[in-house]
């Protein structure tokens, strides 16, 4: 699914043509994604404008609360939602479940397997919404570093990776950047939380703020449905380096990729490199 990286490649691609634009309306084609679309939301909508667009974990939070009456379109997307710029007018498609019709052009939320999330909340302050409010920390916030990583490791009996991937510990970071953080920090995700040292946890930290700069910056990952909002794809899973390469050679070492399950998820790492 879309996570931190591609969730934020979406707000950046998205920000420069959103920004200060009025919406004029909307379409929704269905009646419910994970939860039922707000009713009313067109005639909510309608005459707001857009303030700026932020992020939360993987939500993605366009304010609107600017104009009086305004608030806050809360996206989500889901397992294989994105994010498309279109021209007005633009015929819609199989899975293309909402617009946002603005002055200049249609934002259109496309999502196969409808899992994704639209909702609305009411008022200048998003910090208080029941879905963002037991959100953990931001992995690319200056809250988060070694020392935090070490508190939050103390008296955790169960493996690092699963433990990377809870977001109410620390949000977005999902499968493939837990994978490719804790092979560049040399560590085994199955080594249990508490038993990583301070300096582990210090390296962790950092790989794990780098992975998810480098994948920002290559436009994230697109192993499944995610594009960017111009159509175009990600392509940091390219250089992964443990990722969905079960039996091939280490890069560093040329030890075979090994696969375990994880918490249901698939895990991979070398076990040379990472002890």
């Amino acid at each position: 699914m879309p996570e931190l990286p591609e969730v934020e490649v979406s707000r950046q691609g998205l920000l420069p043509y959103l920004s200060g634009q009025r919406i004029t309306g909307v379409v929704a084609r269905v009646a419910k994604l994970r939860h039922p679309i707000p009713t009313g939301l067109g005639q909510r909508l309608t005459g707001l404008n857009i303030e700026t667009i932020q992020r939360r974990g993987k939500y993605l939070l366009i304010d609107c609360a600017s104009t009086r009456g305004g608030g806050w379109l809360i996206l989500h997307l889901g397992m294989s939602g994105s994010l498309r710029l279109v021209p007005l007018g633009s015929v819609a498609q199989k899975h293309d479940h909402f617009d946002l019709l603005l002055e200049k052009n249609v934002l259109r939320l496309r999502d196969p397997r409808r899992f994704g999330a639209l909702l609305w909340h009411e008022g200048h302050s998003i910090d208080d919404h029941h879905l963002l409010a037991r959100l953990g920390v931001e992995p690319l916030s200056d809250t988060f570093n070694g020392d935090w990583l070490f508190t939050i490791t103390r008296r955790r009996r169960l493996p690092i990776k699963p433990l990377l991937m809870d977001n109410r510990l620390l949000v977005g970071i999902g499968n493939i950047y837990a994978s490719e953080s804790l092979f560049h920090a040399g560590i085994s995700p199955l080594r249990l939380a508490e038993q990583i040292n301070r300096q582990d946890c210090q390296a962790l930290a950092e790989a794990i703020r780098d992975t998810l700069h480098a994948s920002i910056a290559a436009g994230g990952s697109s192993v499944r449905d995610y594009v960017h909002s111009d159509g175009g794809a990600g392509c940091y899973q390219l250089s992964c380096a443990v990722y969905d390469r079960q039996g091939q050679p280490c890069p560093a070492c040329g030890t075979a990729i090994s696969l375990v399950r994880q918490a249901g998820r698939s895990t991979y790492y070398c076990s040379e490199c990472q002890i």
